[in-house]
């Protein structure tokens, strides 16, 4: 009986991918104020995570109480799924003047400007799911970075530090109406974006008054 050996060969990956991957060789030891927060959201074609496509990318990052906004991230994608009925909402054609990226350089970009952040979403599995899409589609790994959804996090927060309420779904538009934020360039992913850091970062304020500012209750979300 001859006996075939198959060695596997490691797939080899990206520089970029590399270069993100390493991140996350050292864990995050940091307190909550002085580690890097990323919020972010995308407008996309719609919600099915194999049909439609990101049509752009948002992200703020703050480390504190410092939103770093003249280091923001604002792309746009090229439309290779386009969706007429979505455009109302977004406001993103096919054609236009905006300066749009391909797919594959939007993944570059972005996980260069995340790196090992904590991310910072609303509805976060949504966008989660989309991004990983995007990776796997140019076959790449799934983001390994935490995240922190700020719908869960305010609707767990509202009985120590808001008024109680029945509801236990709250819209990035709901928030900003608890939260007296402005809904500046909402629906656009930069403006949801910097929304969505505000809104984080008025939570974070009240759970520090009420002395539950701890990595433990944060980052005991599930999100897939």
């Amino acid at each position: 009986m001859i006996l075939k050996w198959f060695h596997k060969k490691k797939k080899e990956y990206p520089d970029f991918w590399v270069d993100y991957i390493d991140h996350f060789k050292t864990p995050n030891k940091n307190p909550i104020e002085a580690t890097r927060f990323i919020a972010f959201d995308t407008e996309t074609t719609g919600f099915d995570k194999k049909k439609d496509r990101i049509l752009s990318i948002g992200a703020v990052s703050f480390i504190g109480k410092s939103i770093q906004v003249n280091h923001s991230l604002e792309l746009y994608l090229e439309q290779e799924v386009f969706n007429p009925e979505t455009v109302k909402i977004h406001g993103l054609m096919r054609k236009g003047s905006l300066e749009k990226v391909t797919e594959l350089e939007a993944i570059k970009l972005f996980l260069a400007y995340i790196k090992n952040a904590i991310l910072i979403a609303h509805h976060a599995n949504f966008d989660k799911v989309m991004v990983n899409e995007m990776l796997l589609r140019h076959g790449l790994g799934k983001l390994k970075n935490k995240f922190i959804d700020t719908g869960h996090l305010f609707n767990k927060s509202k009985h120590i530090i808001y008024r109680e309420s029945l509801k236990t779904h709250y819209t990035l538009d709901d928030l900003c109406k608890e939260l007296n934020v402005p809904k500046v360039d909402r629906h656009t992913a930069n403006g949801d974006a910097l929304i969505t850091a505000i809104i984080f970062l008025k939570i974070l304020s009240r759970l520090d008054i009420q002395k539950k500012l701890q990595w433990k209750y944060l980052l005991n979300e599930e999100i897939i």
